[in-house]
């Protein structure tokens, strides 16, 4: 699943196949599965996206911010950015000065389903 918000190029969410609302909730099999598939749907993103590193990120409950009570895992290329030419990455210090509810751009329904699009070819060879 792609993201509506925008905060770096190719956001990308996994779920496990069964609902669960936290991370210890899923069995060590279903944890296994998460995180093969994330694995491989992120090598695949980081060539797709000329990237040079991934961020996985779990958060679990709603202190950690999670606002959609169901576990999954985002996915985000990065590549190296010079002050000048920022591609959306903040550096890990920045990042955990965000405030988790200051609200992002949303993109549009077009944009979200011109990447689904590009993303369902993209997995469709795994």
């Amino acid at each position: 699943m792609s993201s509506i918000e925008q905060y770096a190029f190719g956001p990308f969410k996994i779920d496990p196949r069964r609902d669960a609302v936290r991370f210890g909730d899923l069995t060590a099999d279903e944890t296994r599965d998460l995180w093969l598939t994330a694995q491989t749907v992120g090598t695949q993103l980081e060539s797709y996206h000329k990237a040079s590193s991934l961020a996985f990120a779990i958060q679990d409950g709603p202190q950690a911010g999670q606002t959609v009570p169901h576990v999954h895992i985002h996915i985000v290329p990065r590549k190296a950015a010079s002050s000048e030419e920022n591609d959306g990455n903040k550096d890990v210090k920045e990042k955990q000065k965000l405030d988790l509810d200051i609200q992002m751009k949303n993109r549009t329904m077009e944009e979200m389903a011109q990447e689904a699009d590009e993303y369902r070819s993209l997995l469709s060879k795994i």
